[in-house]
């Protein structure tokens, strides 16, 4: 799989901050890892020079680098990062790197600027291009919280991606007891494939919260002949689902007819196979009606298949689907 397939873990919605720079002279920190691809405005200006859609330090006059310190939203594997330098033509730094380190709880700013910090480095000082997306693939197996983004010398980056796999806390998230949303990415739900997802991305399925609007949801285009849509779901861990929650917010016009759920316990099969024929779905919830922009509850109607591993949501014929929740018993 290409790993800009995985969930970006620094994202914003998911809880990523970029938490310290030593220089953002010209365009702020924040904009790093803002959801909206960058934008270039011709005669847009500050007062403190030309307008950038990134993170943009002063030009630097003696020997060094500039830096910041990024909180993940959800820790886990780096499998690999996109440094985009969208519109930076002139002004681009000429290599960066990447440190990481893992760290329990929230710590504050002071404590991640600590020199009792253990950086390690993930990615070496690598060459960058202008205006361009410039991929890096990091290897390891360490789950971490925490970056710190090196630019050298100086200049502006439009966004940083950071494309992983969740590593949840299980031990915390099984403390409390009940129920757990076994599809949710905070949890280590992913959704591996899906059939169409020309208008919304199939990662926003199993998203926090509810949806913004309806560009934040999954939806295929218009199907015009037989057949219809699915998505295949890998839950973060084995458990057996007891209730079901199907939201169409902001899905009016658009919403899918009826949708049903199917399960297997395929935990050591490769992504690849699961489209396989050969794999047996068991139904969990069978063939439903949906309304527009509601949330579903399913509880009673459930089907008990054991426990499982992947998920497959259908929906009939296509439409979009805000957000599916899967909860459940850990296996």
């Amino acid at each position: 799989m290409d790993f800009t397939e995985l969930v970006d873990l620094a994202a914003e919605k998911l809880g990523g901050a970029v938490l310290f720079a030593n220089d953002d002279f010209f365009a702020p920190k924040e904009n790093l890892l803002k959801a909206a691809a960058p934008i270039f405005i011709e005669d847009k200006y500050t007062d403190l020079g030309k307008w950038m859609d990134g993170w943009e330090s002063r030009r630097r006059r003696t020997p060094g680098f500039d830096w910041c310190i990024i909180r993940l939203g959800l820790p886990g594997i780096i499998r690999g990062i996109v440094v985009d330098t969208s519109f930076f033509r002139g002004n681009y730094p000429e290599h960066c790197s990447l440190e990481a380190c893992t760290l329990d709880g929230l710590p504050t700013t002071e404590d991640l600027l600590s020199e009792s910090i253990q950086w390690i480095q993930i990615l070496p000082q690598l060459p960058l291009s202008g205006d361009s997306k410039n991929p890096f693939t990091i290897e390891g197996e360490q789950r971490f919280t925490h970056l710190r983004f090196k630019i050298y010398p100086d200049g502006g980056v439009a966004r940083l991606r950071v494309y992983g796999e969740v590593v949840p806390d299980w031990d915390r998230i099984r403390r409390p007891g009940g129920d757990i949303d076994l599809a949710a990415v905070e949890n280590g739900g992913i959704v591996l494939a899906c059939s169409d997802m020309f208008f919304g991305h199939r990662h926003n399925l199993i998203m926090p919260g509810r949806a913004a609007n309806m560009s934040d949801g999954w939806e295929t285009k218009r199907r015009r002949g037989p057949g219809h849509d699915w998505t295949i779901i890998r839950l973060g861990r084995p458990g057996q689902i007891r209730r079901l929650e199907v939201d169409t917010a902001w899905f009016k016009g658009n919403f899918p007819e009826s949708c049903a759920l199917e399960a297997t316990n395929a935990i050591d099969l490769p992504a690849e196979k699961l489209t396989d024929l050969s794999v047996v779905w068991q139904s969990i919830l069978p063939r439903t009606k949906l309304q527009a922009h509601t949330r579903h509850f399913f509880e009673s109607e459930l089907l008990d298949p054991g426990i499982v591993s992947h998920l497959r949501f259908n929906i009939f014929p296509d439409g979009g689907v805000s957000r599916l929740r899967a909860y459940g018993k850990l296996a």
